[in-house]
Parts: C-alpha cells; sequence; structure tokens
C-alpha cells in the first residue's frame, strides 16, 4: 500500500492513542462472520469481530475521574508526555464509539466504512480496522496454497479514496508479549505495521513515538515521528470506483513488525534505501494496458458488488505465483491480460512477471531484492492478519492509483497512466469537501483450499 501518512483520524480534541487500556469508555468490537471453505467447497461461518486501530483513539491523562488528553491536534502534551515511556505510562487509549463517532458498521457478514463521520465531539476522517480471532488476538491466516475471496461495493467510492482490504505481519497479540509497556494490546488495535514502514503511528513497540514529532503541513490532526513500524504487506485490494490494484511488499529483515529509524525507513525520496519495498510488484488493469476492463460501466462494473478471488500458489520453492478472478451477475471474469508488447501473455503475478513489468515501465525492482514470492509467502507461514480501511493520501494524492503518476513523466509512457482520475481530484481538502459521504463495504469474506470458495 502507498502512503499512508494521511491516516489518523478526528479533528476535535480527545484523538490519539495509547497503551495502557482506559476505563472511561467501554471496548465492545462489531461482530462480523467470516467463512472457512474445504477443499470440497462446503463452508463453515465463523463468528468474529473488528477492531479499529489505536491511531484514532482518546488518549487521556491516565488517572481515574480526569479527562486530560494526552495529545490534541497534531501536538504531544509535555506534561504527560515528556519522553516516550513515560507517555505510555501516563497514558490510557479509550474505547471507541465505533458507528457514532468512526462511522463504521457491521450487519452480518458485510463491514461498512464511512469515510467522514460528524460525531458528537467533532468530525472523524477515515478508519482501519482489523479482524479478530478472539476479543484479545487478531485472527493470523496463512494463505499459501490458498485463496481469499470477498464481496466489496464501491460504487459510492470516486477519485482520490482508497478503500483498501491487505494483510500485514502484524503480532497476534497486537505486541503486548514483545513490550511490556503496552498492556492495551490487539483488543484496541495496538501493533501495526506495513511495508510504508508508518511514521505516523504515535505508540510503537509500546513507546510514544514523539522525538522529533513534526505536524502534518496539510493535515491538522496528523504528523510523523522519529521511528517507522515495518512488516510485510499483501494488498489484495486497494480500488475506488475508476481504479483497482493488487500488490505484494516485502521486506527484506524477515517479514516481521520491526521499529526502524532513518535510512532504514527511508522517506519518500530515497524509498528504495529502506529494510521494505515500498513499490511493491502490482497489478492494476489500467495500468498494464487494458483501459476498458474494470470501472463504472466497463466489464467489471464498479458500480455494482463484484466478488473479488485471490489466489496464492504455492511450489516447491515457496509461493510462486498470485492469481487474481472477479465474478459478477453470475459470470466468472479472469483477471485482465496486459496490452504491451512483452508482457500480453500476462494475467497473474510472478517474479518473472514483476521483472518484465518493472524493466518496461522504467521502475527500480526493490521486490525482488527484498526477497519476492518466496518472502511473502514465508510471511504467511508465519501469520498475517487482516486489515480493512478508507484513507485519503496527503502524501501523493492517490494518483499512483487513479491517475498519471509520476507527474514528472510522460502519461503515454508505458506504466504511467494508472486511470482516469484527473490530477486535482485527489486532494484530501477537495475528496473532504465534495465526497463525504464516501464509503465502502466488504462482505462475505471467505477463505480455503484453491477453488474452494468460488465456481469456476
Amino acid at each position: 500500500m502507498f502512503p499512508k501518512a494521511a491516516l489518523v483520524a478526528l479533528s476535535f480534541a480527545a484523538v490519539v492513542l495509547g497503551q495502557q487500556p482506559g476505563s472511561v469508555d467501554a471496548e465492545n468490537h462489531p461482530r462480523l462472520s467470516v467463512q472457512q471453505c474445504t477443499a470440497g467447497g462446503s463452508c463453515t461461518t465463523q463468528q468474529r469481530e473488528v477492531v479499529i486501530d489505536a491511531n484514532w483513539r482518546w488518549l487521556r491523562h491516565d488517572v481515574p475521574n480526569t479527562y486530560n488528553n494526552c495529545y490534541t491536534g497534531s501536538d504531544w502534551n509535555s506534561e504527560y508526555c515528556s519522553d516516550p515511556v513515560s507517555c505510555a505510562e501516563n497514558c490510557a487509549v479509550e474505547g471507541a464509539n465505533y458507528q457514532g463517532t468512526y462511522g463504521i458498521t457491521t450487519s452480518g457478514n458485510a463491514l461498512t466504512l464511512r469515510f467522514m463521520t460528524q460525531g458528537q465531539h467533532g468530525k472523524n476522517v477515515g478508519s482501519r480496522v482489523y479482524l479478530m480471532d478472539s476479543p484479545d488476538t487478531y485472527q493470523m491466516f496463512d494463505l499459501n496454497n490458498q485463496e481469499f475471496t470477498f464481496d466489496v461495493d464501491m460504487s459510492q467510492l470516486p477519485c482520490g479514496l482508497n478503500g483498501a482490504l491487505y494483510f500485514v505481519q502484524m503480532d497476534q497479540d497486537g505486541g503486548m508479549s514483545r513490550f511490556t509497556t503496552n498492556s492495551a494490546g490487539a483488543k484496541y488495535g495496538t501493533g501495526y505495521c506495513d511495508a510504508q514502514c508508518a511514521r505516523d503511528m504515535k505508540f510503537i513497540n509500546g513507546e510514544a513515538n514523539l522525538l522529533d514529532w513534526g505536524s502534518s503541513p496539510t493535515d491538522p490532526n496528523a504528523g510523523k515521528g522519529r521511528y517507522g513500524t515495518c512488516c510485510n504487506e499483501m494488498d489484495i485490494w486497494e480500488a475506488n470506483s475508476m481504479a483497482t490494484a493488487y500488490t505484494p511488499h516485502t521486506c527484506g529483515q524477515g517479514g516481521g513488525q520491526v521499529r526502524c529509524e532513518g535510512t532504514d525507513c527511508a522517506s519518500f525520496e530515497d524509498r528504495y534505501d529502506g529494510i521494505c519495498d515500498k513499490d511493491g510488484c502490482d497489478f492494476n488493469s489500467y495500468r498494464m494496458g487494458d483501459k476498458e476492463f474494470i470501472g463504472r460501466g466497463k466489464k467489471v462494473d464498479t458500480l455494482q458488488k463484484i466478488t473479488v478471488v485471490t489466489q496464492f500458489i504455492t511450489g516447491s520453492n515457496g509461493m510462486s505465483e498470485i492469481k487474481r478472478f472477479y465474478v459478477q451477475n453470475g459470470q466468472v471474469i479472469p483477471n485482465s491480460y496486459s496490452t504491451f508488447p512483452g508482457l500480453t501473455d500476462v494475467n497473474s503475478l510472478t517474479d518473472e512477471v514483476c521483472e518484465r513489468q518493472k524493466e518496461l515501465f522504467g521502475d527500480f525492482n526493490d521486490f525482488a531484492d527484498n526477497g519476492g514470492m518466496a518472502e511473502m509467502g514465508k510471511g504467511f507461514e508465519k501469520g498475517m492478519v487482516l486489515a480493512m480501511s478508507i484513507w485519503d493520501d496527503h502524501e501523493a494524492n492517490m494518483l499512483w492509483l487513479d491517475s498519471q503518476y509520476p507527474l514528472n513523466r510522460d502519461p503515454s509512457e508505458p506504466g504511467i497512466a494508472r486511470g482516469e482520475c484527473a490530477q486535482d481530484t485527489g486532494d484530501p481538502a477537495y475528496v473532504q469537501a465534495n465526497h463525504p459521504n464516501a464509503q465502502v463495504t466488504f462482505s462475505n469474506i471467505k477463505y480455503g483450499p484453491i477453488n474452494s470458495t468460488f465456481t469456476q
């Protein structure tokens, strides 16, 4: 997934996170059912829950009957947060009002994420949730030689927004067992990491990320600290109604959650110097040359609900291929083929495809340098957490997904045009002003052996 620094929530004063569980607001996870299937195609319903990431929560001074903030706007309260460890000791992260504050609702097997919600205390922008195995642990997925299927309705998701469903190699307990200063854990959505080595996380490894903290120039509630949090990431679905992509990102340090600093984190400008592959190896049908395959009114119509099937093929040397199918109106639709010379036989992702694609597009193959498909498979072997989010992009205005990117190259070159969106429609200020009611719904999640979750 591309930069997520914009994923910071509320604009009212009580917006933050902590590593101690609070006592003011109860934490009640919304329920969401999923299905696990067998090789014969029989599926069993599992009752699960989702939890919102701790970065969205109210962080207050951990004293009974007090309501003083540890973080306001984009600033830390130096009285309680003079250093990373004391901040974790002094501050408590509170329970969430999922619907009223964050616009998050579930119904049976469906999860809806609203882009903006006007709550009792102010306005919330975006959200990110994780699937739970129990009230205190994330569900861990190993998708080697498995497929993962879900339905998505993104008809109300315009240019500049991203309704994402993806996997990251987080700790099952949110980091509680590794970091003694984290007693909130997965129950409160702690422990996030991704291949962008997110530096906007207010707590990393059980400590406040307040050293060298700087406010975002475009988001009054966001900032970045000295440290980032890195791990393997598999983007099953990054999309709006105008563009889609699926992208594995690997981290050469072994894939599990680690805290980075300096060059290891890699900034936007020196993105190939870090320990993770920030670009990934993406398959975006529009970028691969088929501009009529998926979108509004196209072969796969984003104005209607879509079933998305992703298969992870594994051989003797580990994961080797990631394949994609769509199902709509009773018709199984294989992924599109590239229209570019040298890639016309391509409609899935392999190490060879990634190498050929990046050579044609003039991109650096950081995916191979960080272990490629085999590393992605190793990440799933260790277990990865399912995340679902809706967000706007303060780093690159989502141009990398749905428009022309990078801006300093001719859009007629292979790989530069990624969607039909205009270059000015992804500015977060524009998106928030013009599309406050945008939303995405993920539903009917299934996982199991190859060809067990849908009928070809």
